[in-house]
C-alpha cells in the first residue's frame, strides 16, 4: 500500500473530486440526491459482485456466508451475486480491502457491493466514491431498514457509517473488545474464576499467576500489531483518558501520555513473562488450544474459541478492564456495507443484498455461527429471536453491556490514512514486543505521520 497509494492518488485526482479534509464534505455523488433509483422490474435481471473479507476466513464466516448468499438467490432469483474475497495475502484478509478495491478500480471492473471497515470510512467516502444511500433510495427507506420488522439497529450501530449528513453504508458486524478468560487455568493458579480481572493492574497480578503457576501464558493483547489494526488500541488509549487523533482531526495524539502510558503497561507484560511475543493469528490460535490464560480480542474470533474449548476447558468472558478508576471507552471493530456501482440496476439490486444481509433473518446466522455481535440487540432479549440462544451462550453478554458506552472507530484523515495508521501501529508494535522506547518511538511515529495529513 505504501507503494501503491502515490500512484493511486494521482489516478483519483484526475478523475474525482477530492474532499478528505476536516470531518467531511460534499462529494459529486451528491448529484443523485435529485433522482432516486427506481425498483427492479418483475423478473429484471442483474448481476452484481460482492466483495467480502469474511470469504478469506476457512471456516464457519466463508460457510455462513455462502449460506447467506444462497438464500438470498433463493427470495430474489433475478439477481445473480457473485461473492468473492479481496485480491491479497495478507494473514488478516481486512487488511486488504481497500488496495483491492483500488487496484479493480484503476482496472474499470470494481465490486458493486463491498464491506469495508470503519477506520476506512474517510477514504471510502472519498476516494472510492461509495453512495450517499440515502440520496440513492430516499432517507425514509434507509430509516426504515434500520427500524426493522420487529428489532431496530442498537442506537449507536446506526450512524456509524453516516458522514457529511448522509448514511453512506449500513453497519454489519463488529465488536467491541471482550476478554475472553480460561477458567480451568484460573483455577489451577489459584484464582476465582467468578471474579474476573476488572482493571489492568488485575490483569497483570492474573497473568502473573497464571505463567507461575501452570506453566502457560498469562494474557495476549490482540491490540498491539500492524496486522490487528487500530481498533482495539484506539480503545486502551480512550479507556486511559486520551486520543489518537484530536477531535477536529488536524492533529495526531498517539505519543500523549495516555497512549505512552497504554504501551509501557503492555511492554511490562512481556518483560515479566506474562504475555508471549506472538503475531495475531499466533496468538488467538494459541488461546483457543488452552495455552493463554487470557485475551483481548473481537467476538469475531469467538467460534474459534468455543470450538477449541470444547470439552477441553471453561471458555468465558468478561468486559475490558479499565485503567484505575477510569470508565472504559469500547471502540467497535467491524466493517459496513457500501454501495460502488455507478448503474441503476446494479444499485437497487445492492441495496436489496444489503439490506437482507442486515435483516433480522441474516443477524440469526451470523450471531450463532460466527459470534458477531446482531446490531439489532433487542434480538437477544427475545425468546422467539436469539434469546433462548442468549442464555445459553453468555459469551456475548459483555459486548452487549458496552454498548451504551461504545465510541467509534475513528478514521485517519487523507489520502494517506494507512501510512499514518501502519506507522503508529508499527510503533506500538516495536515498543511492547521489541522493548523500544516507548516515548521516543511514539514521537518519531507522529512526527512521520504529521507530514502526511492533509493540509487544507
Amino acid at each position: 500500500m505504501k507503494r501503491t497509494l502515490p500512484f493511486l492518488g494521482l489516478v483519483f485526482a484526475a478523475t474525482l473530486a477530492l474532499t478528505s479534509c476536516g470531518l467531511g464534505g460534499t462529494t459529486s455523488t451528491d448529484a443523485t440526491s435529485t433522482a432516486q433509483v427506481p425498483e427492479l422490474q418483475p423478473g429484471q435481471q442483474v448481476s452484481i459482485v460482492f466483495e467480502s473479507y469474511n470469504y478469506g476466513l476457512a471456516g464457519a464466516w466463508t460457510d455462513t456466508f455462502n449460506a447467506l448468499i444462497s438464500d438470498f438467490g433463493k427470495k430474489f432469483p433475478n439477481i445473480k451475486v457473485t461473492a468473492q474475497k479481496p485480491q491479497g495475502n495478507s494473514p488478516n484478509p481486512a487488511t486488504d480491502t481497500i488496495s483491492s478495491v483500488q487496484n479493480q478500480i484503476v482496472a474499470g471492473n470494481p465490486p458493486d457491493v463491498v464491506q469495508l471497515g470503519f477506520s476506512d470510512l474517510d477514504f471510502t467516502i472519498h476516494q472510492l466514491q461509495a453512495k450517499p444511500l440515502d440520496s440513492l433510495f430516499g432517507k425514509p427507506e434507509v430509516q426504515q431498514n434500520f427500524d426493522g420488522v420487529k428489532f431496530p439497529f442498537a442506537a449507536k450501530a446506526r450512524t456509524l457509517d453516516d458522514w457529511d449528513g448522509h448514511t453512506y453504508g449500513v453497519p454489519f458486524v463488529f465488536s467491541t473488545p471482550v476478554l475472553y478468560f480460561n477458567a480451568s487455568l484460573f483455577t489451577q493458579a489459584g484464582l476465582d474464576p467468578n471474579k474476573p480481572p476488572a482493571t489492568w493492574a488485575q490483569v497483570a497480578d492474573a497473568a502473573k499467576a497464571i505463567a507461575g503457576k501452570t506453566g502457560k501464558d498469562g494474557v495476549y493483547l490482540d491490540c498491539l500489531t500492524k496486522t490487528a489494526k487500530d481498533w482495539c488500541f484506539q480503545s486502551m488509549v480512550r479507556s486511559n483518558g486520551g486520543r489518537v487523533i484530536s477531535e477536529d482531526r488536524r492533529g495526531l495524539a498517539f505519543a500523549d501520555a495516555p497512549a505512552v502510558e497504554v504501551t509501557k503497561m503492555a511492554q511490562d507484560l512481556v518483560n515479566t513473562g506474562s504475555m508471549p511475543k506472538l503475531a495475531q493469528k499466533q496468538g488467538y490460535e494459541a488461546f483457543a488450544r488452552g495455552d493463554i490464560g487470557m485475551i483481548l480480542e473481537t467476538s469475531a474470533i469467538q467460534g474459534t474459541f468455543v470450538t477449541g474449548a470444547k470439552d477441553k476447558w471453561d471458555l468465558r468472558s468478561t468486559t475490558m478492564p479499565r485503567f484505575g478508576d477510569k470508565a472504559t471507552v469500547p471502540t467497535n471493530s467491524g466493517a459496513g456495507l457500501h454501495i460502488l456501482a455507478n448503474d441503476p440496476a446494479k444499485q437497487r439490486a445492492g441495496w436489496e443484498l444489503i439490506k437482507y444481509l442486515t435483516s433480522e433473518e441474516s443477524y440469526m446466522k451470523i450471531s450463532q455461527n460466527i459470534g458477531y455481535l446482531p446490531l439489532r440487540s433487542d434480538m437477544m432479549n427475545s425468546p422467539a429471536s436469539l434469546g433462548t440462544w442468549a442464555i445459553a451462550n453468555p459469551l456475548l453478554a459483555p459486548n452487549v453491556a458496552q454498548l451504551t458506552s461504545m465510541e467509534p472507530w475513528v478514521s485517519m484523515p487523507g489520502n494517506n490514512y494507512l501510512q499514518i495508521r501502519d506507522g503508529m501501529m508499527d510503533a506500538v508494535e516495536s515498543i511492547v514486543f521489541q522493548g523500544k522506547d516507548a516515548q521516543s518511538t511514539l514521537n518519531a511515529a507522529r512526527d512521520q505521520g504529521a507530514k502526511l495529513l492533509p493540509t487544507s
